[in-house]
């Protein structure tokens, strides 16, 4: 029960902050003070509101590693609502935890002046009232796909020369798809109190999801809601809905292999659910223009300060130059990509029982509760969502949502703790949201924490994943077929 109140009061905490309104982890909205969201106006001092970041983060990952695996059985749909709650709260409070909203209500603006957000960058109009409150990246182009702009463009046409209440309008948005997606998993689990259960810690009451997602407004949240529902759905509909989750955001596609790896032995279903979301990708990204991949392109190459790459990166650089890195990475990722992926889907059992999940622990809690298994879809998006988050070169800490939400459909503990613990280091790794602000004593926690510390624990944590996947992927193979719980 302890576990229950330490995910609670993280939750609390995030609320908190946002609450108090501006400061180091909540960018400030102009516009009128009647438009929502709404917070006190307290403005904190940088060191305690990163104090309550910290707190939030920490506790929160602690608290949600102890009630996946606690005893206490509290009722899911009492989770499924004090989550829905939170995030229908959080919605009507100033995002907290980074300023990419800014750009957000950027991109939307210049849609909306009749600017292409995929050519032009905030920066060649400082002066407007809403492409001028960017703080970072200004002189960037979006990388966002084209559904992810057209909602921006909508919040853009609602809110006007408002930041404030063009931002709320992209809230609502967010927070309906936090809660859709909250719906759709507890649906999933449906005639199974535990998976329900599991499914609502994993997502909907999640302190470090509220914390990313609900709290910090990231168009991830809108991608995930089609990649769960696109999981949920079948035929045509499932094709359709992954076609939209990658026109919000390209690297969303991933989760796609999982219908392809369940249906490829039905040939007519998979052209069906290929054909669709293929269509529907071209149709979204051909209406957008000729430049709606070149800042995707230039992102593919770009490594961020908190992931091992940065590691290789500066040995890289101190041997043969600047510039000279950039190739030898992209490589690198895509071969340690392939083979956490290989390892993962032999640790979940789906390579050695005829498609079953469960051999090895893949749908472990499914087992113990005795419902049936997910299905191999979701467990197989899962594990090429998990091996491309740990092998990528630039990784934030909400883009690890898309796996809890999948992982939530795949019931799978033992990577569930993996990425508990992933996203709990790397999350402070990007404390405080606003950098200009970070007090100059609390340099540290870029130079040392982001730049070192959190680079070479993820680093050590990718190695216990590939040795945990290695040794369960062997076990996995030695268990027969007919081991395996059947659907």
């Amino acid at each position: 029960m302890a576990a229950f109140g330490a995910v609670g009061l993280s939750a609390a905490i995030t609320v908190l902050i946002g609450l108090l309104g501006p400061s180091a982890m909540v960018p400030r909205l102009p516009g009128p003070s009647w438009h929502p969201p709404y917070s006190l106006e307290a403005h904190p001092g940088a060191h305690s509101v990163i104090a309550l970041g910290a707190v939030a983060i920490v506790l929160g990952g602690l608290g949600l590693a102890a009630a996946l695996r606690s005893r206490w059985r509290p009722d899911p749909r009492r989770l499924l609502y004090a989550g829905c709650a939170v995030a229908g709260l959080l919605a009507f409070l100033p995002p907290s935890g980074s300023a990419d909203h800014l750009n957000y209500a950027a991109y939307g603006r210049l849609v909306t002046l009749g600017r292409d957000p995929y050519a032009i960058t905030p920066a060649t109009l400082p002066g407007d009232p809403v492409t001028g409150a960017v703080e970072e990246w200004a002189g960037v182009t979006s990388v966002y796909g084209p559904v992810a702009t057209a909602v921006q463009a909508l919040a853009s046409l609602v809110g006007g020369d408002s930041v404030r209440l063009t931002v709320f309008a992209m809230a609502v948005v967010n927070a309906a798809a936090f809660v859709g997606t909250a719906l759709l998993l507890h649906r999933f689990a449906r005639g199974n109190a535990d998976l329900q259960r599991r499914a609502a810690l994993l997502w909907t009451v999640n302190p470090l999801m509220i914390y990313h997602l609900a709290a910090g407004m990231h168009v991830d949240t809108l991608a995930i809601a089609c990649m769960v529902a696109a999981l949920t759905v079948r035929g045509a509909a499932s094709g359709l809905l992954l076609g939209v989750g990658i026109g919000v955001k390209l690297n969303a596609g991933l989760v796609a292999l999982g219908p392809a790896w369940e249906l490829r032995r039905s040939p007519g279903r998979l052209a069906v659910v290929a054909g669709t979301a293929t269509a529907t990708v071209v149709a979204i990204y051909a209406v957008a223009g000729p430049h709606v991949l070149d800042q995707v392109s230039a992102a593919s190459r770009k490594v961020s300060l908190a992931t091992p790459w940065q590691l290789v990166k500066v040995g890289l650089q101190s041997l043969f130059g600047p510039g000279a890195y950039s190739a030898w990475i992209q490589i690198g990722s895509l071969l340690l990509m392939a083979c956490l992926a290989w390892l993962v889907l032999r640790a979940s059992g789906v390579l050695w029982t005829s498609g079953v999940p469960g051999a090895s622990g893949a749908s472990g809690a499914s087992g113990a509760s005795g419902a049936q298994p997910a299905g191999t879809a979701p467990v197989v998006a899962a594990a090429m969502v998990v091996a491309w988050l740990f092998a990528a070169p630039y990784a934030l800490p909400w883009y690890d949502g898309l796996a809890f939400a999948l992982l939530a459909l795949a019931s799978w503990p033992a990577l569930e703790a993996f990425m508990v613990a992933r996203v709990v280091v790397l999350s402070l790794g990007y404390l405080p949201a606003r950098e200009a602000l970070r007090p100059d004593d609390l340099l540290w926690t870029k130079t040392l924490l982001r730049e070192t510390v959190v680079p070479w624990t993820l680093l050590a944590l990718t190695v216990a994943l590939a040795w945990w996947a290695a040794r369960a992927g062997r076990r996995a193979r030695r268990r027969p077929a007919s081991a395996a719980p059947r659907p």
